[in-house]
Parts: structure tokens; C-alpha cells; sequence
């Protein structure tokens, strides 16, 4: 090994610390059943009649998506061929968990192979090295990166607590604007929800509480039993937009595809602003579809789709066309701000996509689309609308991304911890 050990470490071969096996298990099988986890290389468990393997063992999937990871479990088993069990440890089971932990993928990426599926070969297993200290020495570091561990997942389990309150808070924003309770002078300050120093949001029912007071003593525009604010009307998409269906041109036709004409798929519709398209057709191709090439600040909605696709929205930043699984709708701004609609569609996802739950096919037509019920301000308040919810939802964006270089940090926190651990420099008492 190139780093030099501490004093009465030694290296030794992973073989030589435990048994390494794989699951007897082929993935043609049928799935078994029984009252023993089964584990696959995706790492789903089943439950199977044999348990091969007992005790505290790892568990390194040998190929598909999750190669290179190590899993720790403490029972009975059994597992698929391409997956590998690393049992009778010799070691403390902790202690060559952690290393695996800290290691393994890293110095494996090299070694894989495959064209489609990258896996990994026994040889792999054979030629591995790791640093070895006596027992106790192996018990004190797992105690101290156990600790270690500890005080950092507390942490990243109050960012993604932080995370999750930040997506209640930007749908709140949305209800509070489309109730008119940030415009017309209400003075509703949510800023103060928002504390860059503290990522602990204030929890719903408490924010509702904070935004009524701050509005108290002033005209109230809106009800708590829907009533739309004094000068707004409730109309349908179908009343202010055209609405066009989208298509698409042949595929064995190589003339229609290729072009300059931007073609949205419904898989780019994401809540979104589209500047760009990864398919665009020809003039010819534009001709001989139904399909129409929509203006800049079109919103498009996403009509199919059991996944999370049905329902998103997203805004034309480029002249572009789509396809039939999408909706255009054309936005005259001087009637209605694009991005007014489409905040409104952010909103209402759920609610869009329970409209589109049919018993066959799950899915919205030009028909539900044009029937989606939307508020209309008058057309000065609008602008002021998009600007409070996009002044609101720039701060929560800051935010999150805040959380998230934190959440990097935190782990690239354990793998220092975990090379310092293995090179015999994280001390009992310090890091």
C-alpha cells in the first residue's frame, strides 16, 4: 500500500480476513418467497426459504446500477449470483465495513467492465488490500466514525427537514398570491420567514397565522371561504387562450427531421423555462403535421403521463413546436401574463393531474385543458403578482441552494474522516 502504516498495522488481502462468496440465486428465476431476506444487485430484498449466509455480513452488489456499493446487514440471507457476500470476518465486521465504505468504488472505477451493464469480477475481491490494526484499535475507530457520523447525519437531516419546509413555504407564496394577499398594498411580509442564518423555517399553520396578522388593519382582498379578491374574475383557459394540440411528423421520413424548427417533447416540460429543444424538424416536416409553430411566452402543459410528467407546465423562452402529448397555450400579455399562468399551473399540478385520471389511460386532452379554471386580475396587479411571488421564490431558491452545497460538504466531511481513519490519523480524541 502506498501510505505508510502506523506501528503494529499491517496490510493483508481482503481474502484473508473474511470468506467471499456469492448468491446461488440466477436472476431468471422466479422470485422467491419465504421468511429470509434475498437480496438482488439493485439491492431490493425479497424473502426467500434458504439462508445461506448468517451473521454480520457485507454485501456488494457485482453489477447494475448500484456497483460499488457496500451494504452492512446482521441476519440470515441469501442472495442473487452477481451479487457478493463478504462473511466469517476475521476482523471486527464494523471496521472493514468502513473501509469498504470509503474505498471500495473509488478504487474499483478502473476495473469494471461490461459495454452495457458494468459489473464486477472475483478478481476484484482477490487483489483488494486494506490496512489492518489489532482488534481494539479497529473497535475505536468504528466507535469514533460512528460518532463522527452521528453528529453529521443529525445535520443533514435537519437540511433536508429545511428542504422539505422550503417546498411548503414556495407552495404557500403561490396560494397567498392567487388570494391576493401579496399585492395591492397589503403589507404581508414573508422575508422574515425566511432566515439565511437559521435554515429552520416556520411551520405552516404558524406562517398562515404570521401572514394574517401582518395583513390585519388593512382592505382584505380575499376569503378564507374563496371568495376572489374585489376586481378579479374566475374564468377558463378556454375563455382568454387559444389552446393547440401538438404533433408529430413521421419518423421514417429523415426529410422532416433535422431542421431549425425548435420540437418540444412532452418529456421537456418540467416546470420549466424551455430555451432550447433536443429534436428540432424541418419546414416540410412543420407542413405536413397539424402541429403550429407557437410564439416566445407560449405556456405549454404536459397532457399524458403517469408519472410526474402529466400536468407540469412550462414556458416558451423560443419559438417552438410540440408534440400530441402536449398542450400550447397562447398568452396575449396585454390580457394575461405568461408567467402568471404558469405559477397558476404550479400551483394547481394536483389538482390538473386528478382532472386527467381516466380508467384506461391516464391523461389530459384539449377539452380538460381548456376547462381549467384560472383567476383573472386585472392586468396591472398581475405584473405585481409575478414580481412578489418571484422576489419570495428567489430567496427560497438561494436557499435551497445553500442546503444543498451544505449537504456536499457534509459528505465530503465523511469521506475525510474516512481516509483519515484508514491512514491511522483520526485520533480517539480529535479529528
Amino acid at each position: 500500500m502506498s501510505v505508510e502504516l502506523p506501528k503494529d498495522w499491517k496490510s493483508v488481502k481482503l481474502g484473508d480476513v473474511c470468506n467471499i462468496q456469492t448468491g446461488k440465486y440466477d436472476a431468471n428465476h422466479a422470485k422467491p418467497k419465504g421468511k429470509y431476506r434475498f437480496y438482488t444487485c439493485a439491492f431490493e430484498f425479497m424473502y426467500c426459504d434458504t439462508n445461506r449466509f448468517k451473521g454480520e455480513s457485507l454485501i456488494l452488489p457485482g453489477n447494475g446500477a448500484n456497483v460499488g456499493e457496500v451494504f452492512y446487514y446482521n441476519g440470515e440471507f441469501d442472495a442473487y449470483q452477481r451479487t457478493y457476500v463478504l462473511n466469517e470476518i476475521k476482523s471486527f465486521p464494523k471496521y472493514l465495513y468502513y473501509h469498504l465504505l470509503g474505498n471500495w468504488k473509488r478504487k474499483n472505477q478502473d476495473k469494471q467492465f461490461g459495454s452495457a451493464t458494468n459489473y464486477i469480477r472475483m478478481g476484484n475481491f482477490t487483489d483488494y488490500e486494506l490496512p489492518l490494526p489489532p482488534k481494539p484499535t479497529q473497535l475505536a475507530i468504528v466507535c469514533k466514525i460512528e460518532e463522527l457520523f452521528s453528529e453529521i447525519e443529525n445535520g443533514i437531516q435537519s437540511l433536508f427537514t429545511a428542504k422539505e419546509q422550503l417546498k411548503k413555504y414556495r407552495q404557500s407564496v403561490l396560494k397567498w398570491a392567487f388570494e391576493g394577499k401579496l399585492t395591492n398594498g397589503l403589507n404581508c411580509e414573508l422575508y422574515d420567514l425566511l432566515d439565511e442564518d437559521d435554515l429552520s423555517i416556520a411551520a405552516e399553520p404558524e406562517t398562515e397565522y404570521r401572514v394574517e396578522r401582518n395583513c390585519k388593519n388593512q382592505k382584505n382582498r380575499s376569503s378564507d371561504k374563496g371568495e376572489l379578491p374585489e376586481g378579479w374574475e374566475m374564468k377558463t383557459i378556454g375563455d382568454i387562450f387559444e389552446v393547440f394540440v401538438g404533433s408529430t411528423p413521421k419518423r421514417n421520413r429523415p426529410e422532416y427531421w433535422g431542421g431549425n424548427i425548435n420540437w418540444v417533447s412532452s418529456g421537456e416540460i418540467a416546470f420549466c423555462n424551455i430555451t432550447k429543444t433536443k429534436e428540432k424538424v424541418t419546414v416540410e416536416g412543420l407542413e405536413n403535421t397539424s402541429c403550429k409553430l407557437h410564439p416566445i411566452g407560449t405556456v405549454i402543459i404536459a397532457m399524458i403521463g403517469e408519472g410526474k410528467t402529466r400536468g407540469q407546465a412550462a414556458i416558451l423562452k423560443i419559438e417552438a413546436s410540440h408534440n400530441q402529448n402536449t398542450a400550447a397555450i397562447r398568452v396575449d400579455n396585454k390580457i394575461y401574463k405568461s408567467q402568471l399562468l404558469y405559477y397558476y399551473l404550479v400551483l394547481k399540478y394536483e389538482d390538473n393531474r386528478r382532472v386527467g385520471s381516466g380508467n384506461n389511460q391516464k391523461a389530459l386532452n384539449k377539452e380538460r385543458v381548456k376547462n381549467i379554471s384560472i383567476p383573472l386580475p386585472p392586468i396591472k396587479e398581475q405584473q405585481q403578482i409575478v414580481q412578489a411571488i418571484e422576489s419570495r421564490l428567489s430567496v427560497a431558491d438561494k436557499m435551497e441552494e445553500s442546503i444543498t452545497q451544505s449537504l456536499q460538504q457534509a459528505e465530503a466531511l465523511k469521506q475525510s474522516i474516512l481516509k483519515k481513519a484508514f491512514e491511522g490519523k483520526l485520533m480517539i480524541n480529535e479529528i
